[in-house]
């Protein structure tokens, strides 16, 4: 199903209908037949239905996250990606005790975890969805499942900050190779007075782009090095006279060719 379909918001849907459809299905045969033994139930709620379950979990999450990815410039979503890489990372934290057990393979507190009746209100990783379905949950099958799938998150969302950033550096080199030989014979302060005002118009990736971006597009550009231009743009504000000389320069001067091309 993910191999078929590029489009993710599609998949995780597809996703969570389908695993639904499993686990409804699942719980049907668990009711109907039963376990023979302690360990088969312990095994099942352990390694079984988390398998399932952690998808049903997987997909959910990968929906929301996706379907906020802001969908502007790559350093943005890489940022907003790790965001939620450290939030998935939270979960283990608040959860160190089970997730240590389940890591290492303990078997110790197996009966108490993975036997339905029972619950662990001391347990920091207690999710109480077992008391509204005791007949097909535990008190941890569902911790195992959801750290099942926070580490296929995980996974993901690396691959996809992967993808960025190796985007990010293949569109550099292809500017760099194609980009004309063109270069800015005006001064610099002219140059980031220009650059301030774009950004402050709003009209570069909607007014997402920030000044470091297209500083560094502007210099690549026009084959200068801008310098310090955090400290220029103070300077600029601290004019006495027209704070905006080159820009009214360029008025006057398009203005000018009008003229011209008119006569």
């Amino acid at each position: 199903m993910e191999c078929r379909n590029e489009d993710v918001l599609y998949t995780a849907e597809t996703g969570i209908a389908h695993t639904e459809r499993c686990i409804k299905q699942l719980r049907k045969r668990v009711l109907k037949h039963g376990f023979s033994s302690m360990e088969e139930e312990i095994h099942f709620f352990k390694h079984i239905k988390p398998q399932i379950l952690s998808k049903l979990i997987y997909y959910v999450k990968l929906y929301h996250i996706e379907s906020k990815r802001p969908r502007s410039s790559s350093k943005f979503q890489v940022k907003y990606l790790n965001g939620q890489i450290n939030k998935l990372q939270n979960y283990f934290n608040d959860n160190l005790e089970f997730y240590h057990y389940h890591r290492r393979g303990a078997t110790t507190l197996d009966e108490q975890y993975f036997i339905r009746g029972q619950s662990d209100l001391r347990s920091p990783t207690e999710s109480f969805h077992f008391f509204i379905d005791e007949e097909f949950s535990t008190c941890q099958d569902y911790a195992v499942a959801t750290i099942m799938a926070f580490d296929m998150l995980i996974v993901y969302l690396q691959q996809e900050i992967e993808k960025l950033e190796n985007n990010t550096q293949v569109a550099k080199k292809s500017l760099m190779k194609q980009t004309p030989k063109l270069f800015w014979t005006g001064s610099k302060t002219e140059l980031i007075e220009l650059i301030y005002a774009l950004h402050s118009s709003g009209t570069i990736n909607s007014g997402t782009a920030d000044i470091k971006e297209m500083a560094i597009m502007f210099e690549q550009s026009f084959n200068i090095d801008l310098g310090n231009y955090y400290h220029t743009f103070i300077e600029i504000r601290a004019r006495k006279c027209s704070k905006t000389k080159f820009l009214d320069r360029l008025i006057e001067v398009l203005n000018q060719r009008f003229e011209d091309a008119d006569e």
